[in-house]
């Protein structure tokens, strides 16, 4: 008995293979080890995904990449139908993408975030990011003071110089 393969909706990178995706209304949007294709042919590493949101009523997954604070970050809105195991791949892309998240209270319980996130094959150096909570302005200079010795602390227990 021989099996026929389903032709990849979508077309990636030369070493990657597609693990997962579902149809949009605009295409097919799918995952690889390395990165998430979006129905216009964007590809979007994981450690550039801050955040994916399903929402079960509307089957609309909204992809949020990383972004500069004070920015308005860009954000995929897809309609999915039958997402299938797209879902599961993206959840556990993004996780794995994260190596460190700490967060260091500045003001009461308000701070911010220090974010290390790799790309999974490991091939790149980490990426750095701060995410600071509402009403947490960046130019302060105890803020500044704090987020650099926050960082300091994190490269040094991931062991990064």
């Amino acid at each position: 008995m021989r099996f026929r393969r389903t032709p990849a909706p979508l077309a990636v990178g030369a070493g990657e293979r597609l693990l997962a995706w579902a149809e949009t209304a605009d295409g097919a949007v799918g995952g690889t080890r390395d990165a998430l294709y979006l129905p216009d042919g964007t590809r979007l590493p994981w450690e550039e995904v801050e955040a994916a949101d399903w929402d079960l009523e509307g089957s609309v997954l909204t992809v949020t990449e990383v972004g500069s604070w004070g920015e308005l970050r860009r954000r995929h809105r897809l309609e999915v139908e039958e997402p299938g195991r797209l879902l599961e791949l993206v959840r556990e892309r993004v996780t794995a993408s994260v190596v460190l998240q700490r967060h260091v209270a500045v003001t009461g319980r308000r701070g911010l975030r220090v974010i290390a996130r790799r790309a999974p094959r490991g091939d790149r150096p980490l990426t750095w990011v701060y995410e600071y909570d509402e009403g947490i302005d960046p130019a302060n200079p105890e803020v500044r003071a704090a987020a650099a010795e926050a960082l300091a602390a994190a490269r040094n227990e991931v062991d990064v110089r």
